[in-house]
């Protein structure tokens, strides 16, 4: 899971490159007189970097029964779907919020994003300790669907109040 993560998040840091014209994923580029960096592009791809083990885990916690016929190993354990599982979910959730902070702080996005940013990611915390708690399909699939509207909500936050 860990290495495909890395290829899941580049879009986002690939499109701030595109967007800025920043090719060094490092560097600083004067424009107008306004120093540019590529930090922002390094948010959302940490952004989304992070969503993808809950949600990815939380499919494969639906799954898994179709997954293990097949010969598919998703999940982090090798039991199958355990309270290790859910504590990555929860763990990977909670890592989201301080990253969720990182917009408004270097000057991205406004105060009405960081709000909903801190928001969704709380309600992906939530979400996440009712897995580790109920241990079952029905909290797994919360945590997917919630998943499934949490990154569009934080994009279009990030983008509606950007500075």
């Amino acid at each position: 899971m860990l290495v495909g993560a890395f290829p899941g998040a580049l879009p986002c840091l690939i499109g701030w490159v595109a967007g800025t014209g920043i090719v060094d994923p490092f560097g600083v580029i004067n424009v107008g007189g306004v120093d540019h960096t590529n930090a922002g592009g390094w948010i959302l791809f940490a952004i989304q970097f992070l969503w993808q083990f809950p949600h990815f885990w939380a499919i494969a916690w639906v799954a898994h029964t179709d997954y293990s016929k097949a010969g598919f190993k998703l999940l982090p354990s090798d039991k199958g779907p355990t309270k290790f599982t859910a504590l990555q979910a929860v763990m990977y959730s909670v890592l989201m919020i301080p990253v969720g902070l990182l917009p408004y702080k270097i000057g991205l996005s406004g105060y009405t994003s960081m709000w909903i940013l801190i928001a969704a990611n709380l309600f992906m915390v939530v979400q996440s300790l009712r897995l580790y708690k109920d241990m079952d399909i029905k909290a797994a699939r919360r945590v997917m669907f919630s998943s499934y509207i949490y990154l569009p909500v934080v994009f279009l936050a990030l983008l509606a109040n950007k500075l």
